[in-house]
C-alpha cells in the first residue's frame, strides 16, 4: 500500500500554482512539496492537515490509501 495524493490536481485547479507558492503557505521547502506529489515522501498529519486546509478539502480529498498499482 501506498499514499496517492491530488496535489497536482489542486494546484493547476488552483490558478496554475507553483510547488513553489504552495510550499510557501503551507511552511516547507518546494522539494518537500515535490517529493510529496512524486509519492516519495508521506507528509507528518500536520502537513497533511495543513495542505488539505489550504485548498479547502478534507484530508481524504487529497491523501488516499493506494495499491502497489496506483488503484484506490
Amino acid at each position: 500500500m501506498e499514499l496517492g495524493n491530488n496535489i497536482r490536481r489542486l494546484r493547476f485547479d488552483n490558478r496554475e500554482m507553483s510547488q513553489e507558492e504552495l510550499a510557501a503557505a503551507v511552511g516547507v521547502t518546494r522539494q518537500t512539496i515535490h517529493a510529496i506529489e512524486k509519492g516519495k515522501f508521506i507528509p507528518s498529519t500536520l502537513l497533511a492537515f495543513k495542505i488539505a486546509g489550504f485548498f479547502g478539502k478534507n484530508v481524504e480529498e487529497v491523501f488516499h490509501i493506494t495499491d502497489n498499482h496506483g488503484k484506490k
